[in-house]
């Protein structure tokens, strides 16, 4: 029963009091599952919807991970708690997939295991923020990270990057945008939203300014296996950490990882933060309190994906090439779109701004949330405005889909602006 509203908030009947907190009353419902949201009510409509909004690969677990977590299902010794940081054997496992593709030798009480990717960025921040401190978010960014630091009390001060510099900061913009508060830069490489990597120069230039100024860096390394070549038949190249390239970095650096990407297990609910033992037991002390150990059966299969087999790893990521350069190829045929192409992840971020302000099947959208609505409305595709990771004048594309109706979903829109 709705009552007075209060900056807001509606009004407990009986207290006056605001029925939600503050913090929680301003968090914004994540953007990407709520397109993903409509885009899946209109199917269940009967509409021929194809959506690009949901950032998860579409191939199924690898099967030797599935099989590790049926096992691990059966064994009593899995039915019972286990420490919060996450079973040993696991966080060993971490260490060493750190080391190996980050570069970074840590122990495995510098890890702590997390309900998944958005736990561990939501943590980094819990434990690095006091009210008033700003973290350096280059744009477009993710759109958990601001919602992450504000619950943490910080302040978010964005770093945008256009189309016309790749979606990547440069040294120079970051060191406008310090001030005597800034205490966290955010970096991510490879990026959602925009697929975007930074060379090993470019972070280097960045770590090294990073590390002159005192800063501390929250990494998201969640998408580093999903990298690609110009060459389709040559090997990927590696995503660089930014802490293996300035090592001096290392007793500043929170890395934040999972098994979601790389391993299509976005529903097993997996990730990681590596960094200095300190900061590691402090954010193992929150979670002993906000969750406790992630689902043994999920960690085992975890340990099944960074100990087992990496082929089905290369397959997929072989496949989301292909459909990167096949997105690439026909949003380019659309005159108003600019695409630069993506380096990493799944994601196509196209700069729209050339059909903005035009008029398109009677419709005359002004803005990437209009324009999203238009698509949505007229083409039955999916994809998720810029407003939901920076300024207007941009769409996500995820190609973490089929061929065919990757394919399809672009030539509707062919059509549609044609």
């Amino acid at each position: 029963m709705r009552h007075a509203e209060c900056a807001g908030r509606t009004l407990d009947r009986v207290t006056d009091h605001p029925r939600l907190s503050a913090r929680i009353a301003a968090i914004a419902e994540s953007a990407t599952l709520k397109v993903d949201a409509k885009a899946k009510a209109l199917k269940a409509e009967g509409r021929p919807v194809i959506s690009y909004a949901a950032g998860e690969p579409d191939f199924a677990t690898p099967e030797h991970i599935v099989e590790a977590a049926a096992a691990a299902v059966i064994d009593p010794k899995n039915h019972r708690y286990t420490p919060a940081a996450g079973l040993p054997e696991l966080r060993e496992a971490i260490a060493a997939k750190t080391l190996r593709d980050s570069g970074l030798e840590v122990g495995a009480n510098q890890v702590v295991v997390t309900n998944g990717g958005k736990q561990a960025v939501y943590q980094a921040f819990q434990v690095l923020l006091d009210a008033g401190d700003e973290v350096l978010v280059p744009a477009p960014y993710w759109t958990t990270y601001p919602e992450a630091i504000k619950l943490a009390g910080g302040v978010q001060v964005d770093v945008f990057a256009g189309s016309d510099q790749g979606y990547k900061v440069t040294v120079e913009q970051l060191e406008a945008a310090r001030t005597p508060r800034t205490k966290v830069l955010l970096f991510v490489s490879p990026s959602n939203p925009t697929g975007a990597v930074y060379s090993d120069d470019e972070a280097r230039a960045i770590g090294e300014w990073a590390d002159a100024n005192g800063l501390w860096i929250v990494s998201d390394e969640i998408y580093q296996n999903l990298t690609y070549a110009d060459d389709p038949e040559a090997p990927a190249p590696r995503a660089s950490s930014i802490v293996e390239l300035v090592p001096a970095l290392a007793e500043r650096t929170i890395l934040v990882n999972g098994v979601a990407k790389t391993y299509a297990m976005t529903g097993w609910r997996v990730g990681w933060m590596v960094g200095p033992a300190d900061v590691i037991t402090g954010a193992a002390n929150l979670q002993s309190h906000l969750t406790s150990n992630v689902s043994n059966v999920s960690q085992r299969a975890a340990l099944a994906a960074l100990t087992g087999p990496q082929d089905t790893v290369e397959e997929m990521r072989r496949a989301f090439d292909r459909r990167r350069r096949l997105a690439v190829a026909e949003l380019s045929k659309i005159d108003g779109i600019t695409v630069p192409t993506p380096g990493g992840a799944f994601y196509v971020y196209p700069d729209v701004t050339g059909l903005l302000g035009r008029e398109w099947d009677g419709v005359t959208p002004t803005t990437s949330l209009e324009l999203a609505d238009l698509i949505l409305e007229r083409a039955e595709v999916a994809a998720v405005p810029g407003e939901a990771f920076g300024p207007s004048g941009f769409l996500r594309f995820s190609y973490a889909l089929g061929d065919e109706p990757l394919l399809e979903g672009i030539q509707r829109l062919q059509r549609l602006f044609g």
